[in-house]
């Protein structure tokens, strides 16, 4: 079924090169079935996982030896962290295709072949249980991603892609180095995930391969201060690239740390915990700040994504129960929530071609359904109680407080500036006189794009009133992580601690 998954937008895009560049609607269509097959089948693929108990127990799970001599095995499998980002990515991309019906009418098979091969990289990186097919499918992200912000981007699309490019890229470089030392570095030489899990590595090199590892992935996340291609990407990419680049894409950096660099170096992320704790709750308040002060709508959801996953990052190193399952839901909500203000953003600037706050107001009277959609979106974002991005906050900073209390109470100063710069953003956009002529002129949402937000909209509510149905499946895999955090650190923890879907259901 996994291998089924990756090939199948491989096999829509193939197909779709037998279009000619004048069958521009049956493009739009054939993607648009082959991207709504894609979420159906990873929304039954998560739905019908059900966690044994064993972390290293992995659902749908295929494993030979590919390459014997190199040990480079064929292994795919998912669990409940691995699932749940593999049904974003199907929803995502089934919705980036319906967001950009008449928003891109320029190269548009080359545009659908680029998203049917991004989404076939990303549901690799999420289902790769051994390291050299999850580089492959890493590095091969980047390829699509770069010709849609390059292609079909703003005015500085280029800069923004070759930045984009230039910054990960890097960072790979030196995962590369970490994975081939990790691979050939003990007997038996091999790339497979699992078995490297009980590989004693020394204190020493794990530092080392750590240090290279966490730079890939902090610049992916992307953590303080290696954020500064993201608001450049954001802001150039079109719809479905700020789309797809939110919801799914960064979250390869905190998957990265969750699945691989924390559980393969628990010693060496113990050490490295203080520093990476300070960044996170820096990237907080500077996302934030800097949010406060933009007059460009999209940079300012843009910026907000550094202090959204700086909450992910805080989160996933407190090395608590509650902290990290905070940090893997709070990934999720920040994709649903995020991903529909970069579609809203998008339906705007069609009708009005900017994103200039000074440009708009008096929306909710011209456009009252979409206003009344956006405001729930909003609200998502800011953290309000029954919509999902309460819960994911909620965890982190209950695990920091066990922590400390301080360091709670600087990151609960990041959610009130949250809610300071959105609900400005709505004010000043959604409120008082329409004074702009073209703001009279724009019609309100339409069915297509009604359909584009319903999937997110379902998911905002569901993952904030029922936040233990999604919680529950990926408990036992973060416990196998702190587990290994806490053995490193020879401090177990004293009784066992409280479930946090279990707290979630009450």
């Amino acid at each position: 079924m996994l291998t089924f998954l990756i090939l199948l937008p491989l096999l829509g895009a193939a197909l779709l090169l037998r279009r000619s560049e004048g069958e521009a609607e049956a493009i739009r269509t054939e993607s648009a079935l082959w991207t709504g097959l894609v979420a159906l089948l990873t929304a039954a693929v998560y739905f019908g996982y059900q966690p044994e108990g064993d972390a290293l127990k992995f659902a749908y799970e295929v494993n030979f030896v590919a390459v014997p001599t190199l040990g480079i095995h064929y292994h795919l499998g998912i669990d409940g962290i691995s699932g749940l980002l593999l049904m974003l990515t199907g929803v995502l991309g089934f919705i980036a295709v319906l967001c950009s019906w008449t928003a891109v009418t320029d190269k548009v098979k080359a545009y659908h072949v680029c998203l049917l091969v991004l989404e076939s990289a990303l549901i690799g990186v999420f289902c790769s249980l051994d390291l050299f097919f999850f580089y492959v499918f890493f590095e091969l992200v980047l390829v699509p991603m770069y010709f849609l912000i390059g292609l079909w981007g703003g005015e500085r699309r280029l800069y923004a892609a070759i930045k984009f490019v230039l910054y990960t890229l890097v960072g790979s470089l030196l995962m590369l180095v970490a994975v081939l030392w990790l691979a050939y570095s003990g007997e038996p030489h091999t790339f497979d995930l699992i078995q490297l899990y009980g590989r004693e590595i020394p204190v020493s090199a794990q530092r080392w391969a750590f240090a290279a590892m966490a730079l890939a992935f902090a610049i992916k996340v992307p953590l303080f201060p290696l954020h500064t291609w993201l608001p450049d990407a954001h802001t150039e990419a079109p719809t479905a690239g700020s789309i797809i680049l939110a919801g799914v894409l960064l979250k390869m950096g905190t998957y990265g740390f969750l699945r691989i660099a924390i559980p393969l170096f628990p010693q060496a992320a113990v050490a490295f915990q203080p520093l990476i704790v300070a960044l996170a709750v820096v990237g907080i308040l500077y996302g934030a700040l800097v949010s406060l002060v933009q007059p460009d709508i999209k940079k300012l959801v843009a910026y907000s994504s550094v202090a959204h996953l700086g909450f992910v990052m805080l989160g996933l190193f407190t090395f608590t129960l509650a902290g990290m399952q905070g940090g893997m839901i709070q990934q999720i909500n920040h994709g649903v929530s995020t991903g529909a203000l970069f579609l809203l953003i998008g339906m705007i600037y069609e009708r009005r071609h900017s994103r200039r706050l000074g440009d708009f107001g008096g929306l909710w009277t011209q456009m009252p359904v979409y206003s009344r959609l956006a405001l729930i979106a909003v609200l998502a974002s800011v953290g309000l109680p029954g919509l999902c991005g309460f819960v994911g906050e909620f965890f982190v900073l209950q695990g920091t407080a066990e922590k400390s209390m301080v360091l709670a109470a600087v990151a609960g100063v990041g959610v009130i500036l949250a809610a300071t710069y959105l609900l400005w953003m709505f004010q000043k956009a959604f409120y008082g006189e329409v004074t702009d002529s073209h703001v009279r002129e724009m019609p309100d949402i339409n069915k297509r794009e009604l359909w584009c937000l319903m999937p997110l909209l379902v998911l905002m509510f569901w993952l904030g009133l029922q936040p233990a149905r999604f919680m529950a499946p990926a408990e036992p895999a973060v416990a196998y992580v702190l587990k290994r955090v806490n053995d490193a650190e020879k401090a177990p923890l004293a009784s066992a601690p409280v479930s946090p879907a279990a707290t979630a259901t009450r």
